[in-house]
């Protein structure tokens, strides 16, 4: 009789078969991290870090993340690896997307036994551009031709994710790259999960500020529109130049969420009763109605964005737009990338020629 495969040997069977499967293409590499010359650190932090090599045999640049590891037990497992061989198998389930990060495969450090997702690298993070662009002063904000583009790739890879069963649940700026010309990348699926694998109840996931009101209400059995709520708060942060409801704790985030876009009831969210959280929020009688067109107005995004925008800041996700739903949109047929291309440079960047500024945003107490 054979012997039982390990989590991790099976993880890594398991994500070079999808990697290889289905389009012809080579199969994923597992290799020595000794065949890679680290160039520079892109993120250290708690859970890991993510570094920046070049492969020395072919010098392809790419991005390599370690988990820190912990273990469970007395000789328990190694928690940090098993997530990044899950997150290693969610993006081989997706590879090849223009929009979602290319996965290269897995690099064994042979000292330390620990595995490195290798990925390629794309450029900064959109939360980087988005500080480089607002820092010292302030600049003005994105313009809607520059926020189609980046919703248009973003939420195609999100429909891809969704396409193959995988929730990413942690959409945010940071988890978004930007490489040359603009091209957008979904990366970081360390939260993500597979719905066709798992069954409710799903825990509470994500970062703050991005997180669907159902998921901040405790529903137990939430799907995929949690990333659409989560790409709508992107969209809208690209317009405002601030995250639209990151509040000091889930609570503070649910009041901000129905202060602008006005309080849930019955007839507006009908399972909003029955809902686990339902009455632990206050509810302040003027927040009646949707303010979300009084903050941007038709001079600063037009009917058809505002369509998208409203569309996936919906907070009943029986009536939210799905990323499919959203892409199908008259405002994502206004122009073609390549067209709307020649009028800008990268994502975050000015066009040389001038551009009329933008009307200021009518600001509400939400930050």
């Amino acid at each position: 009789m054979g012997e039982k495969r390990s989590a991790a040997d099976s993880g890594i069977a398991d994500a070079d078969e999808h990697a290889g499967g289905g389009g012809g293409g080579k199969r994923s590499c597992i290799e020595s991290t000794d065949n890679y010359e680290v160039t520079c650190w892109l993120r250290k932090g708690a859970f890991g870090a993510v570094i920046r090599a070049r492969h020395r045999a072919t010098s392809r640049d790419v991005a390599i993340k370690f988990l820190r590891r912990h273990r469970c037990g007395m000789g328990g497992k190694a928690v940090g690896e098993d997530a990044l061989l899950r997150e290693a198998l969610y993006l081989a389930r997706c590879s090849h997307h223009p929009s979602i990060v290319h996965y290269h495969g897995l690099a064994l450090e042979p000292r330390s036994g620990m595995w490195g997702l290798v990925m390629e690298h794309v450029g900064p993070s959109l939360s980087s551009v988005l500080r480089e662009r607002h820092g010292g002063g302030g600049g003005p904000p994105f313009t809607e031709e520059e926020v189609r583009r980046v919703m248009r790739q973003l939420l195609s890879g999100v429909q891809r994710l969704h396409d193959r069963h995988v929730v990413h649940r942690d959409i945010k700026p940071g988890n978004i790259l930007v490489g040359d010309g603009g091209v957008v990348k979904l990366c970081d699926l360390g939260l993500a999960m597979d719905t066709a694998a798992r069954k409710p109840p799903y825990q509470k996931a994500g970062s703050p500020g991005y997180k669907a009101p159902e998921m901040l209400l405790g529903k137990p059995d939430y799907g995929e529109l949690v990333d659409a709520w989560s790409a709508g708060c992107v969209m809208g942060e690209l317009l405002a130049g601030v995250p639209l409801f990151r509040g000091h704790s889930e609570t503070d985030e649910l009041l901000r969420i129905f202060r602008l876009l006005g309080a849930p009831c019955r007839q507006t969210w009908p399972s909003y009763p029955s809902l686990p959280l339902f009455g632990a929020v206050p509810i302040c009688r003027s927040w009646d109605r949707n303010r979300l067109r009084d903050l941007f107005p038709e001079e600063r995004l037009s009917r058809d964005g505002f369509e998208v925008l409203n569309g996936l800041l919906t907070c009943n996700p029986d009536a939210r737009l799905s990323a499919a739903e959203a892409l199908r949109l008259p405002w994502f047929n206004a122009t073609v990338d390549g067209i709307a291309a020649a009028d800008e440079t990268k994502i975050g960047q000015p066009a040389a020629s001038p551009r009329q500024e933008p009307p200021p945003l009518r600001r509400y107490p939400l930050w």
